[in-house]
C-alpha cells in the first residue's frame, strides 16, 4: 500500500520494487545514496548553467571565468558541440530530478529531509558563486 501522507520508519520502498529498506542500516544507506544524488544534480545545474554561459559569448560574473573551457569553444564549428553537450547535461538532469521528485513522493519523512538537504549543499558547494544574478532560461521549476 503506498502511504498517502508523511510517515516514519525506516522500512520503505523507494523507485523500484527491488529497492526496499527493511534494516536500519540499509535505510541509512539508501538516505546516503539520496543525499550524495542530490548533491550530484546540483553539480550537474552549475555545470549546464557554465557551459551556457561560456557558449553564449555573454560577459558574466569573474567567479565563473574559465580560460581553458572559453579557448576550447572560441571556434564556430563547437557551436553544434556545445548544444549537444548542453542537451545531454539537461536530459541527465532532468532524469535526476523526477527521480529525486519520485523519491520524495514516498513520503518518508527521513528521504524527504536527506533530498532537501543534499539539494542545500550542492547549492552552497556549487551554485551559491554568483550565478544568481545570471538569468538563465529552464523549463524545470526548481533549476
Amino acid at each position: 500500500m503506498m502511504h498517502m501522507t508523511f510517515y516514519w520508519s525506516k522500512k520503505v520502498t523507494l523507485l523500484f520494487d527491488s529497492w526496499k529498506t527493511d534494516s536500519w542500516t540499509s535505510y541509512a544507506l539508501s538516505l546516503l545514496a539520496c543525499l550524495i544524488v542530490s548533491i550530484f544534480y546540483q553539480f550537474l545545474e552549475n555545470r549546464r548553467i557554465r557551459l551556457k554561459l561560456l557558449a553564449s559569448g555573454k560577459p558574466f560574473p569573474a567567479a565563473i571565468e574559465a580560460p581553458l573551457l572559453r579557448r576550447t569553444f572560441a571556434g564556430s564549428g563547437a557551436k553544434l558541440g556545445v548544444r549537444v553537450a548542453g542537451a545531454v547535461l539537461f536530459g541527465l538532469s532532468s532524469a535526476i530530478g523526477y527521480f529525486l521528485m519520485l523519491s520524495v513522493m514516498s513520503y518518508n519523512g527521513g528521504v524527504f529531509i536527506a533530498i532537501v538537504v543534499g539539494l542545500a549543499v550542492g547549492y552552497l558547494l556549487f551554485r551559491s558563486d554568483g550565478e544568481d544574478s545570471v538569468v538563465v532560461d529552464s523549463s524545470c521549476a526548481c533549476a
